[in-house]
């Protein structure tokens, strides 16, 4: 249900429904950690910090995996028994979103402890959604000093919200089904979307139209994913 990789590239981590999440180092065979979730994991993110991964499960909870101190340092239900769908965490480490079956989004300030432990400490409850959030997303470094909030729904909709004070700056229309999957450009300027009703659209986020639909697939397109580094200029 989710997979990512290290900074450096020499480890990956995955979630999987069951109920388990892990950590794979690329030049060994197998599976180095294994972290009991309880539960059929989501969504499972990679803090900036690169010591902690946050999972969430079809239970609601929210789980923080330290992996320095190889134990689970957090755990929190912002519903009881609402699938948490998504997690996303801010470049910078500042704020961590979660998106759940009901559409509403939980964010929460991430302040380091004394402790190498990170707290959470409860910001904003946003009713995003009357569906589903299937996927949510914070925008990256580049798009700064704008901070969004994209959230991905089965009402066929993408909102993008601005982080201060979580205000709706637009609604993408276009697609006919269940919109699973959202990326950002690298300066935030731009949006891929990927969803059911089989095509992927390019959205212009200062305009937020759709400039491009990608067509081809005869079934639902679920994933996406964006390579947008340098160029090189050999």
């Amino acid at each position: 249900m989710a997979v990512g990789f290290s900074c450096d590239g020499r480890w990956m981590y995955s979630g999987s429904e069951d109920g388990t999440v892990k950590i794979w180092d690329l030049r060994a065979p197998g599976c180095q950690r294994e972290y009991e979730s309880r539960a059929a994991v989501n969504t499972v993110v990679l803090h900036p910090n690169q010591s902690e991964l946050i999972s969430g499960d079809q239970n609601g909870n929210i789980r923080v995996w330290d992996l320095t101190a190889n134990s689970c340092s957090c755990e929190l239900v912002p519903e009881v028994d609402t699938a948490v769908r998504s997690l996303t965490v801010m470049w910078d480490g500042s704020l961590v979103v979660a998106a759940n079956n009901r559409g509403t989004c939980y964010v929460w300030r991430l302040l380091r402890g004394n402790q190498t432990m990170t707290n959470f400490e409860p910001l904003h409850k946003l009713q995003a959604h009357d569906g589903y959030i299937l996927k949510c997303l914070l925008s990256p470094e580049f798009c700064e000093p704008n901070r969004y909030l994209a959230t991905a729904s089965s009402d066929h909709t993408v909102k993008i919200w601005n982080v201060d004070g979580f205000t709706l700056e637009k609604t993408l229309v276009g697609h006919q089904r269940w919109v699973w999957d959202c990326v950002f450009s690298v300066d935030g300027a731009y949006l891929i979307t990927a969803s059911s009703d089989t095509t992927a659209r390019l959205w212009s986020m200062s305009s937020g139209e759709d400039i491009r639909v990608y067509q081809g697939h005869h079934k639902a397109t679920v994933c996406c994913a964006l390579h947008d580094g340098a160029e090189s200029s050999s």
